[in-house]
C-alpha cells in the first residue's frame, strides 16, 4: 500500500506517468508472470480480456479510486508502448512483457 501511494503520488501532475517508473515503484516489475497476468485482469474493468485504450486512461485509478486519469498524450503513450501487435490494445501477453521491459 505504501508503495501504490508513493508511486501515485509520483506522478500527480499531468504529464507526469511513466509507466516504467510506475511498474517499479508499486513492485509489479519484480513479480512472476503469473501474478502479472492477475493485475492484467485487474486492469481490464470490462473482462473483455484486453485492455483498451479508455481502461488505459483510467489506469491509476484501479490502484486508487482518487487519482487522477491519464491525459490523453500520457494514455496514447501507454497504449503504443504495450500494443506490440498494433490491435490496438493490450493483450495479457502484452501488458507482462510492457512491464517487465
Amino acid at each position: 500500500d505504501e508503495d501504490i501511494a508513493a508511486a501515485l503520488k509520483h506522478c500527480e501532475a499531468a504529464e507526469s506517468f511513466n509507466h516504467k517508473e510506475f511498474f517499479t515503484k508499486v513492485g509489479l516489475a519484480g513479480k512472476s508472470t503469473e501474478d502479472l497476468k492477475k493485475a492484467f485482469y485487474f486492469v481490464d474493468q470490462d473482462k473483455s480480456g484486453f485492455i483498451e485504450e479508455d481502461e488505459l486512461k483510467l489506469f491509476l485509478q484501479t490502484f486508487s479510486a482518487g487519482a487522477r486519469a491519464l491525459t490523453d498524450k500520457e494514455t496514447k503513450a501507454f497504449l503504443a508502448a504495450g500494443d506490440v501487435d498494433g490491435d490496438g490494445m493490450i493483450g495479457v501477453d502484452e501488458f507482462a512483457t510492457l512491464v517487465k521491459a
